[in-house]
């Protein structure tokens, strides 16, 4: 194959993980948390030939703005911390804060994982107390006593990572908690929208759908005058 073909298939494939990216972050607009992926890509060269790499994924830090709920419940992070939850594929990060209390008086999330505070362990609540109230440390008190903490964790935004549920984030490694919270905390009452500008993405979407047929197109003019190349030497 002519290295032009095999330039331009680069280009292709990682047009398609762009276009992947992009349609991901779109379905998620209206996503309670969503941060969206971005794409960084590199040139590789081979022998004098330049190829685009596949790609690279990484995390937004473009946070969504904060909508009062005015629910006891609801609480957004102010700040680059992460809520941290406990799932069946273990611990995730989430900036999703619409919680709930759970039959047993745990603090859960709307699936029924229960939220973690800074060492890592299930927040125990009084299910019969008034509901809780948070400061922006993260301290809950029922009844103007202490019952725990909201642990905010620390998440590397380029960090190799695996997208769980909706918002919520499984970070390589062992996420560690916020030591300090000088331009972090909690608010209670409020969610963190998504963090997706619907408009400029769909215009990314348009831009990246007309360059990937441009670059189909030359692959076909590429593989025709190739293949018109061997006949024309075939027959002489």
């Amino acid at each position: 194959m002519q290295p032009s073909l095999y330039v331009a298939l680069s280009s292709q494939i990682a047009l398609e993980n762009r276009l992947n990216t992009i349609a991901d972050n779109v379905a998620n607009s209206s996503t309670i948390g969503y941060r969206p992926t971005e794409i960084r890509f590199e040139s590789l060269v081979n022998e004098e030939t330049a190829f685009v790499s596949d790609g690279q994924t990484y995390l937004s830090t473009r946070g969504g703005g904060l909508t009062q709920t005015g629910s006891m419940l609801d609480f957004a992070v102010q700040g680059g911390g992460w809520f941290a939850i406990e799932t069946p594929a273990g611990l995730a990060l989430t900036r999703d804060g619409r919680f709930t209390i759970s039959d047993a008086g745990e603090l859960v999330t709307l699936s029924g994982y229960p939220v973690l505070d800074p060492g890592g362990a299930p927040i125990q609540l009084n299910g019969n107390a008034e509901p809780p109230t948070v400061s922006k440390d993260g301290l809950l008190r029922q009844d103007g006593a202490v019952v725990g903490s909201i642990g905010l964790y620390e998440l590397d935004p380029n960090a190799a990572f695996t997208r769980f549920e909706n918002s919520a984030i499984i970070p390589q490694g062992n996420p560690q908690p916020l030591v300090d919270r000088a331009d972090s905390g909690i608010v209670q009452g409020y969610l963190e929208q998504s963090g997706v500008n619907a408009v400029a993405e769909m215009s990314r979407l348009i831009m990246v759908t007309k360059a990937f047929e441009n670059t189909s197109s030359l692959i076909r003019d590429g593989e025709t005058a190739l293949d018109k190349a061997v006949e024309t030497l075939g027959g002489a």
